[in-house]
């Protein structure tokens, strides 16, 4: 249950999420990570966690973390989720900060034998280092006969306002389970105690905006704009309410309790490729809460381009389709995989995979990572720049579906960037991060488990600590906060330092060892 490709319905239209298990490669030791996620702390902007998927041996597939306090120079050793039952494996990994640094990750543990699944959300207050005990956000025998637990969604309310600290989650219907009966729904979920427990679950659609009988797997998007209002747009198609099929926004101002309606806009979507991923993409502008922007691809022109559509009245009204990326029109080359982000101020990047160096249109020509940027006081997209710094050749591996995807994160005009691609043969991660004026600050293989072994004791520790590992660089400590409050550098690369850490008051810390192997984290006790 991975993030999922659309497929066609009453030949023309393409709203309908397809399904199936993550692809496992278990006969060697080449095995697949992917469906990576990335958020940023809004108190630190070096403080960014990462989410992906990935096969452990003995345990299927797991979720998989990793943390860096210095936007990325190093990061710190991987953490693997446990499943909460031993026959279960993982998927649909999605992450989000609140305003106290607390980061959320939201995912499914489930069994593909019918019996079994559920969305969880788990809480680190400790910046993603360690988390805690899952909490059950909706089962798959909660809505009997529908199996309501495929590609969450999770978006955090950081407005400061009377939902401030509300977690939501959005669910759809998978179709691993086989052929289910119609009437399909989106499914809301909301908890108003900062995830300690959610509200019991809902359908998002309703009463004359209802998603219908056609569309399977009608997966909503999320944000919330800066003013605390919920939006979520999911797609539609019943003739009775709209004779053409169309995509539904539904707001709400009071936590999720109510919804209003209306057409984000109707037409036929068109598609010419089966295996490509055509999610779709709600954002909100945090320097103007009246702006929001939807991301999609569409084919008017015969292959696969990315589109944007904005409003700048609270959904009220919306844009006729602006397309963004610009290697010449109707060239029979496809793009897919379409993310987007908006920095604080109001410059928006938009990413995608992009095939113009490729052979064809088709899915399995080679691939890069493409993006645009429209400036905060600009009305239209920068020339398209490339991100990824290599052609990836097609993999198999990429025709199952949710087997690839992509997440970037903008932030004081930097952009930070994970994805999957098979450029070395397997499915790996990738993360990097680059300024909008093209500067290349760092490209990782985000997926390694390569760590240093370092030990710290004694811990907990009312004075002096002790670092051992090997030719230790320097340390420095973070509060919870992600303020650094301590460092030290080791000229001589020796094997052992000592720090005193008798002036920090009490309370939790990380501390970041930087060694001739690379970074790793550890949580440090002052007491």
């Amino acid at each position: 249950m991975v993030m999922k490709q659309l497929l066609t319905f009453i030949t023309l239209l393409c709203f309908c999420f397809s399904l199936s298990g993550q692809n496992e490669n278990l006969s060697g030791s080449v095995v697949f990570d992917g469906e990576p996620y990335i958020a940023i702390n809004p108190n630190n902007s070096q403080h960014m966690v990462a989410v992906w998927q990935g096969y452990k041996f003995l345990n299927l597939i797991v979720i998989k973390t990793k943390v860096t306090f210095n936007a990325g120079q190093t990061w710190s050793t991987k953490v693997d989720i446990p499943h909460t039952n031993p026959d279960f494996q993982s998927a649909d990994p999605s992450l989000a900060f609140d305003n106290s640094g607390h980061v959320f990750l939201s995912y499914i543990d489930y069994q593909t034998s019918i019996d079994s699944g559920y969305v969880y959300v788990r809480k680190s207050t400790d910046g993603g280092l360690s988390w805690g005990n899952p909490v059950q956000v909706i089962s798959a025998h909660s809505d009997p006969g529908k199996y309501p637990v495929d590609r969450p969604w999770i978006t955090v309310d950081r407005s400061g306002g009377p939902t401030n600290g509300n977690v939501y989650i959005t669910t759809m219907h998978p179709s691993v389970f086989g052929y289910l009966p119609p009437p399909y729904h989106p499914y809301f979920i909301a908890s108003t105690n900062n995830g300690t427990s959610f509200n019991p679950w809902r359908y998002l659609d309703t009463t004359n905006w209802l998603t219908g009988n056609s569309i399977q797997q009608p997966m909503p998007s999320s944000c919330v704009a800066g003013d605390g209002t919920l939006y979520s747009v999911y797609p539609s198609y019943v003739p009775g309410q709209n004779p053409f099929p169309q995509f539904v926004l539904a707001s709400s101002t009071d936590g999720g309790n109510s919804f209003a309606y209306n057409t984000l806009f109707a037409g036929i979507v068109s598609a010419n490729d089966n295996l490509s991923k055509k999610g779709y993409l709600l954002r909100s502008n945090p320097s103007d809460v009246n702006h929001l922007a939807f991301f999609y691809l569409d084919a008017p022109n015969g292959d696969i381009d990315v589109y944007m559509r904005e409003s700048f009245n609270k959904g009220a009204n919306w844009s006729s389709a602006i397309r963004i990326n610009d290697d010449p029109i109707a060239n029979d080359r496809m793009q897919d995989l379409v993310w987007a982000d908006f920095d604080t101020d109001g410059d928006l990047v938009v990413s995608w995979r992009d095939r113009r160096n490729g052979s064809d249109s088709t899915y399995s020509a080679s691939t890069e990572i493409w993006g645009a940027v429209r400036w905060k006081d600009s009305t239209s997209f920068s020339p398209n720049f490339q991100i990824a710094d290599a052609l990836a050749a097609h993999d198999t591996i990429l025709e199952g579906a949710g087997n690839d995807f992509m997440c970037i994160k903008l932030n004081e005009d930097t952009l930070n960037a994970v994805w999957g691609d098979t450029r070395n043969g397997k499915l790996t991660v990738w993360f990097q991060r680059m300024g909008l004026d093209g500067t290349l600050i760092s490209v990782q293989q985000l997926s390694s488990e390569n760590v240093p072994d370092v030990s710290l004791f004694p811990n907990p520790s009312a004075n002096i600590i002790q670092l051992h590992g090997h030719q230790i660089l320097k340390a420095e400590i973070y509060s919870q906060e992600g303020k650094k409050v301590m460092s030290t550098i080791n000229n001589q690369a020796s094997n052992t330092i000592e720090m005193d850490i008798r002036s920090l008051a009490n309370g939790l810390y990380v501390i970041q060892i930087s060694t001739k192997d690379g970074m790793v984290s550890k949580k440090l006790i002052k007491e």
